[in-house]
C-alpha cells in the first residue's frame, strides 16, 4: 500500500451473517463516510449473493492477499478471530474485530503481540465496542473522570435483560458450547458491559464469581453468574448476569462521596440518569455531623442525556477517521483484552471454586477451557440454520 494520504479506505468483510452483513450494508449504502465496500467473505457461498456488486471470496486468506482492501472488519465466531485479526495485521491492513476480541487472554495477547510487530506503523486496530458512543455511559465517564461524583465506594451493574430461548442456542452449530464458542452469557453477550465496566471504573485486583451452567437452557456453558469484585483502592462491584430472565433489568448503580447514580434502561424502569448528588461529600458530612442517622441533604439530578449514539455506525465511522485523519479510536483494539480477562477471572473463580487474583495465569486458564472441550459429552439437539447468526462463520 501506498504512503500516499489517502481520501477513501477499501473496506472487505469477513463473515455477513446478521451482524457482518449489517456493517457490510452500512458502508455499501455510503452511511460511513471515506470507507468503500469492495470486498466481503464467507465460506457459506449462499451468503454472498447479495453482495454482487463487489469482489467475492470464500477463504478469508485470499481476500486478505487480494489487494482490493486495505482494511478489514472481523464478523465471525468468536475462536476465529484471532487467527484472521492476525493475519490481517501481518498483511500491512487496518483491522476492526467484532465482539470480543479473543476468547481467551493467551489468544488476546496474540493480536497485541501482531499489531505490536505490524509492519506498518500507521495500521489502525480497534474493537467493535460500540456501547462508547452512548451518550450515557460517555457522561457519566467524564464525571467520573473530571471528579464529579467523588471517590467510588460501590457499584452494582445487574444486567440480566438478554433474553435468549432454545431456538435461539439452537440456531447455530457453534452456539453455547465450550468448543464453539468458549463460553455463554459472559462471552457473547455482555463483552460491552465488561468492556464498560473496565472503560468507567478500571480493572479489579480481585474476582469471586458464581455461575450456573445451563441453568435455564439445554446448553452446557453459562447462564447465570453473580461476580464480586475488588479493588485496590477499596471499591468493590457485583456484576450479575443472565440469558434466562424475563423481563429483565439493566441497572447500573455507583455509590460514591457525592452521591448515587443510576442509570436504569430495563424496559419496566422508563430510563434515565439520576444522580442523587448530596450537598456536601458524604465523608465530609460523616466526619462532622452531630445527627447519628441522618444523611446530608440531597438533590435528585436528572442528566440530561438522550439516544443510544451511532452504535455500530459510530465505530466504524471513528475506525475510517482515524486512518484518514488519525482522529483518536473510540475502541482501540489494544484495550479489548481488558474486559477478555474479566470474563476469564469469573469464569476461572467459579471453576476453581476460589477468588480469583488478576491477571488470571493465562496458561492455566486456556487448560482449564481445552480440559472442558475435550471431556464435553454434550450434543445439542436438532440445529435450525439461520443467517441472522450474530456472527456467520466465515
Amino acid at each position: 500500500m501506498s504512503k500516499q494520504k489517502q481520501d477513501q479506505v477499501r473496506v472487505g468483510v469477513v463473515g455477513v451473517g446478521s451482524m457482518g452483513a449489517a456493517h457490510a450494508t452500512m458502508i455499501a449504502q455510503g452511511d460511513v463516510p471515506g470507507a468503500t465496500l469492495t470486498a466481503v467473505c464467507d465460506i457459506d457461498a449462499s451468503a454472498l449473493a447479495g453482495f454482487s456488486q463487489v469482489e467475492t471470496f470464500e477463504q478469508a486468506s485470499a481476500m486478505i492477499a487480494s489487494g482490493v482492501v486495505d482494511a478489514v472488519v472481523v464478523a465471525v465466531p468468536h475462536y476465529a478471530h484471532v487467527d484472521l485479526a492476525v493475519e490481517a495485521l501481518q498483511a500491512g491492513l487496518h483491522v476492526l474485530v467484532e465482539k470480543p476480541l479473543a476468547v481467551t487472554t493467551a489468544e488476546a495477547k496474540r493480536i497485541l503481540d501482531a499489531h505490536e510487530a505490524r509492519p506498518r506503523a500507521e495500521q489502525v486496530f480497534g474493537v467493535m465496542f460500540n456501547q462508547r458512543t452512548s451518550p450515557t455511559y460517555a457522561k457519566l465517564r467524564s464525571m467520573i473522570r473530571d471528579g464529579e461524583l467523588g471517590t467510588i465506594q460501590r457499584v452494582s451493574w445487574i444486567i440480566t435483560d438478554w433474553f435468549r430461548s432454545e431456538a435461539y442456542y439452537r440456531s447455530g452449530g457453534w452456539r453455547a458450547t465450550w468448543a464453539g464458542e468458549g463460553g455463554g452469557v459472559l462471552v457473547n453477550q455482555c463483552p460491552h458491559q465488561l468492556d464498560l465496566w473496565q472503560w468507567l471504573f478500571g480493572m479489579p485486583s480481585k474476582v469471586r464469581a458464581f455461575a450456573q451452567f445451563g441453568a435455564d437452557h439445554d446448553i452446557e456453558v453459562e447462564d447465570r453468574v453473580t461476580a464480586y469484585m475488588e479493588y485496590e483502592d477499596g471499591m468493590t462491584g457485583t456484576f450479575i448476569a443472565s440469558t434466562g430472565e424475563f423481563p429483565g433489568s439493566n441497572r447500573l448503580e455507583v455509590a460514591c462521596d457525592r452521591g448515587k447514580v443510576v442509570i436504569d434502561t430495563s424496559r419496566d424502569a422508563g430510563g434515565g440518569f439520576r444522580f442523587l448528588r448530596t450537598e456536601v461529600p458524604v465523608s465530609e458530612h460523616n466526619a462532622t455531623t452531630p445527627e447519628r442517622f441522618k444523611g446530608p441533604e440531597h438533590w435528585d439530578v436528572t442528566i440530561p442525556v438522550s439516544g443510544k449514539g451511532e452504535q455500530h455506525k459510530g465505530i466504524c465511522k471513528n475506525f475510517v477517521a482515524a486512518i484518514l485523519a488519525e482522529e483518536p479510536l473510540l475502541g482501540p483494539g489494544v484495550e479489548g483484552i481488558h474486559g477478555v480477562e474479566l470474563a476469564n477471572a469469573m469464569l476461572y473463580s467459579a471453576w476453581t471454586d476460589q477468588t480469583a487474583v488478576l491477571p488470571v495465569p493465562a496458561d492455566e486458564y486456556t487448560r482449564l477451557l481445552e480440559e472442558r472441550i475435550a471431556s464435553s459429552r454434550f450434543v445439542k439437539k436438532e440445529t435450525v440454520r439461520a443467517r441472522d447468526d450474530m456472527n456467520a462463520s466465515f
